[in-house]
């Protein structure tokens, strides 16, 4: 069965290495869709400085204007803007599981959700980055994760893996793989190791650019105009923080 991958993130605002991510790990693992999946509400960070509906118009900008993918297709999945409360990914991917299970032979209730029902499903993976990663141990119900898909741990160049904590290297020590077949083999279980070109983009850098320059002189350029600034945004997706006057002000880190 096809292999759908979903990118988790808070893309506070998305840019050009998210993007970038995005299509290294459609090619990489040869998936046949990838979902951005924003957090509505963050439970390891401060509020993001967007409100989810600007980051997923964000979002959408940004895949409008990029070329065609030569393998695979993306979107978006706007679910954890639906449900209240903090965004666990845990919470994530069950209700992905149980909305493909509904469709089979055997649906299983919320409750019923165990490694067993996960089988019944197609191959999913979760991209997520280095630095997500060596935090697992933090997240909620981090263990059930495995069941419920592989992760795909996105590496920049001199990201070092060498030192997981304790808890984690004994969950995946038997799990590494680099071999896209493994993904597509099982429904959920394996780490794949995403291998990424050095890129200079970072949200945080973006926002507090943007932020900058809204308060040290808006009145002489517009804040999301000025090139070092949006050098790691797509166009639209500058146009459009222009446009709705967006991190202006400051909202977290």
């Amino acid at each position: 069965m096809a292999l759908h991958l979903l990118y988790g993130g808070t893309f506070d605002p998305i840019h050009c290495g998210h993007l970038a991510v995005a299509r290294v790990a459609l090619e990489s693992t040869r998936a046949d869709h990838l979902d951005f999946v924003p957090a509505a509400d963050p439970p390891h960070r401060a509020a993001p400085g967007a409100a989810f509906a600007d980051r997923i118009d964000l979002i959408a900008a940004a895949l409008a204007g990029e070329p065609p993918l030569p393998h695979g297709e993306w979107g978006i999945d706007a679910r954890e803007g639906r449900r209240p409360g903090p965004s666990f990914t845990v919470d994530t991917l069950r209700a992905w599981r149980l909305e493909r299970a509904a469709h089979r032979a055997h649906p299983a209730m919320p409750d019923a959700l165990d490694a067993a029902t996960a089988r019944l499903h197609p191959p999913l993976g979760f991209v997520l980055g280095a630095d997500a990663f060596l935090g697992l141990p933090t997240w909620r119900d981090w263990r059930t994760l495995f069941d419920l898909a592989h992760l795909v741990v996105a590496l920049r160049p001199g990201s070092d893996l060498g030192a997981l904590p304790g808890a984690l290297a004994a969950v995946v020590e038997r799990r590494w793989t680099s071999d896209p077949a493994h993904l597509h083999a099982a429904p959920a279980g394996r780490v794949f190791r995403l291998d990424l070109p050095l890129r200079p983009e970072s949200a945080t850098a973006v926002r507090h650019g943007l932020q900058a320059r809204g308060s040290a002189g808006a009145q002489r350029q517009d804040h999301a105009t000025a090139p070092q600034v949006t050098a790691g945004l797509p166009p639209a997706v500058a146009a459009l923080i222009a446009a709705r006057g967006l991190y202006r002000r400051r909202c977290g880190n």
